[in-house]
């Protein structure tokens, strides 16, 4: 049997997450494949993006990390620190491509809004989840929350292939119970 975290599966899962998250954007599975096959032509090319994060040499998650930053500037993804306000995550989440339609911010509770950063993001995957999306976090082990809105009926699909390509991703509010 072949190593599931071979170089093609891992190609070929990370174009197809980026085909998933961006279809419209055939330029993102680019530069992440770039990031790759190629990553000391990607950390040349993208040097003043990878900067803000602190890189300036390939490292092992590079692809992972080209997928956010290109997800985040086609307004496909929003990044979240781990203290950030509620309006702040509601203001972000409002203004991404990938958003549902109608007003999800009805099904809100008031309290809400004032939990925690990451009680607020499960309390807002819930509430995706309710009206069929969902919303998941690309883990690149740091104390942020990177999230992209997806069909629910792809979470699994996503997961699926990020644990192919060697990445995680969480599901906010699937089996999250909050305060």
């Amino acid at each position: 049997m072949s190593d599931p975290h071979d170089a093609d599966t891992v190609r070929a899962s990370l174009a197809r997450i980026a085909s998933m998250l961006a279809p419209v954007h055939p330029d993102v599975a680019e530069e992440v494949l770039r990031a790759h096959d190629d990553p000391n032509g990607y950390v040349s090319a993208f040097e003043d993006r990878l900067e803000e994060r602190g890189i300036d040499e390939p490292v092992d998650n590079l692809a992972w990390i080209a997928l956010v930053d290109a997800l985040t500037a086609r307004g496909l993804l929003a990044e979240f620190d781990w203290k950030e306000d509620g309006e702040e995550i509601r203001a972000q989440l409002t203004a991404l491509e990938s958003r549902p339609s109608g007003d999800l911010w009805a099904l809100f509770e008031t309290t809400e809004t004032s939990l925690p950063t990451y009680d607020f993001l499960h309390a807002c995957g819930r509430h995706y989840r309710e009206i069929g999306a969902a919303l998941a976090v690309l883990d690149i082990d740091s104390d942020c929350y990177p999230v992209v809105g997806l069909r629910a009926a792809r979470a699994d699909e996503l997961t699926a292939l990020a644990d192919r390509a060697g990445f995680t991703v969480e599901h906010l509010g699937a089996g999250h119970s909050g305060p």
